[in-house]
């Protein structure tokens, strides 16, 4: 109960967040720091349970590549075994020798099948290797096909490209303080009508029982006609704020999270984008202010977005 004392009992509390309010059946976060939201999924079977389209778009660049490299290898390597295992003197032109090199010719006529080059220096002979060389070549169609799809979704898909600090902070706020946390685009896209929503997650105890708690957090601007350089997302905490009667020290012992929703239109995919990032209590550094990002360059002509300064704050007392 001593917690609940310290809720604000003008605060509102919000049942429309998605999360239950049940403590005992949650664990860890609500919401990682990249979006995702921190949920296992089980009762079904693995390949049920996700989409591997969406794994693929969503998967690192390299990690993409690695995986279209090694699937290309792998079923060359999976053919060019068969048509060791069948012989390879049903393949007109294979003239080596030893066993190694007949794996070699033959995995290269696999390549040439599967990508339908076909150079004509070797060729299949008999029914059996003529119909693996068919299905091969129907398999490499198929394969091509859907790699180019992923590609173009890859590259068609927006993305909203925003990084956030990786604390965020209880700062002075006009005669005040205020839940401070700010972000900025890093990439160069054109994000227009920003918007975004702060919700706090408490763990409190009542009539004996935990239970989680949501407050919407009103902040001093919602919205931003453009996002170009950094933006300071403020909620003052007044009278009428959830956090109003919380210290430093409620702040390291009490279980919360700061949950944040923006979403903004991207004018080069004509396309609405959103971003979602969460703080916990313990991210939340009490009695700090952000340093500028920005200045002028010293020709005066341009202004530098310092994105290394995204974090950045020194202490302060309040």
């Amino acid at each position: 109960m001593a917690l609940l004392k310290k809720i604000n009992k003008k605060a509102k509390a919000e049942n429309n967040t998605g999360f239950g309010s049940n403590s005992q059946n949650y664990g860890g976060r609500f919401v990682n720091k990249n979006g995702n939201a921190n949920i296992q999924k089980v009762g079904i079977g693995f390949l049920d349970s996700i989409s591997w389209y969406h794994i693929m778009l969503k998967i690192p660049s390299w990690k993409f590549l690695f995986i279209i490299i090694l699937f290309y290898f792998t079923v060359n390597l999976f053919f060019a075994a068969i048509y060791l295992l069948i012989g390879v003197e049903n393949l007109r032109g294979v003239d080596s020798i030893s066993r190694i090199d007949k794996f070699g010719e033959a995995f290269f006529f696999s390549i040439q099948t599967f990508t339908t080059v076909g150079y004509g220096h070797i060729s299949p002979s008999g029914f059996l290797a003529s119909f693996v060389a068919a299905v091969e070549a129907l398999s490499g169609l198929l394969s091509f096909a859907i790699a180019t799809g992923l590609f173009y979704g890859r590259f068609s898909k927006p993305n909203a490209y925003i990084q956030f600090s990786e604390n965020a902070i209880i700062a002075p706020y006009k005669d005040g303080k205020g839940l401070m946390l700010r972000m900025a685009p890093h990439k160069n896209t054109n994000l227009s009508e920003a918007e975004a929503s702060i919700t706090v997650g408490i763990m409190v105890e009542e009539n004996g029982v935990s239970m989680n708690k949501f407050y919407n957090l009103p902040l001093e601007m919602t919205k931003i006609n453009s996002l170009t350089l950094s933006w300071t997302l403020v909620h003052p905490i007044d009278e009428e704020s959830p956090l109003y009667n919380l210290n430093a020290t409620d702040y390291q012992r009490t279980i919360g999270e700061v949950l944040v929703y923006v979403k903004a239109f991207d004018g080069m995919y004509s396309a609405t984008v959103v971003k979602r990032t969460s703080y916990t209590f313990s991210e939340v550094v009490y009695g700090a202010k952000f340093l500028p990002m920005y200045d002028k360059n010293e020709s005066n002509t341009k202004t530098i977005l310092h994105l290394d300064y995204l974090n950045k704050f020194v202490n302060v007392d309040l």
